[in-house]
């Protein structure tokens, strides 16, 4: 199932995009790359309208695709499940530590996501 599944692209008030020729099944899945991401974070977050707001997410995962990364989580103004396009993410706060970002935000998420990777992996006994 696609995006445009849910969101015909004939709303009013949009624009026409050309149709794309309709993924494999499977395929369109396998594009996606899951990495569990663990921290809380406070978000400043430009939405599509353009207006800004701030968010506290409890992260899960961040999810590489195709084109686009979003950063998944429990916002908790809400309770409810974000999924928060980084591109859209204009700084970046980790209120446990102090770490403020403002540029290289994706990047930093890469990293800090594989840094939890490697601690989480279990060590071979010699």
């Amino acid at each position: 199932m696609e995006f445009r599944d849910f969101h015909p692209t004939k709303a009013p008030g949009l624009r026409a995009r050309r149709p794309s020729a309709p993924a494999p099944a499977g395929e369109a899945r396998d594009l996606w790359r899951t990495l569990p991401l663990e921290g809380t974070f406070e978000v400043v977050y430009e939405d599509a309208r353009g207006a800004w707001t701030t968010r506290t997410l409890d992260a899960r995962e961040l999810k590489l695709g195709p084109g686009r990364t979003l950063l998944g989580g429990t916002d908790r103004a809400h309770g409810l499940y974000r999924g928060l396009r980084a591109d859209r993410i204009r700084r970046l706060t980790e209120p446990a530590s102090g770490t403020r970002i403002e540029t290289g935000i994706l990047d930093w998420l890469l990293a800090r996501a594989e840094a939890q990777r490697k601690a989480h992996r279990p060590r071979r006994a010699a």
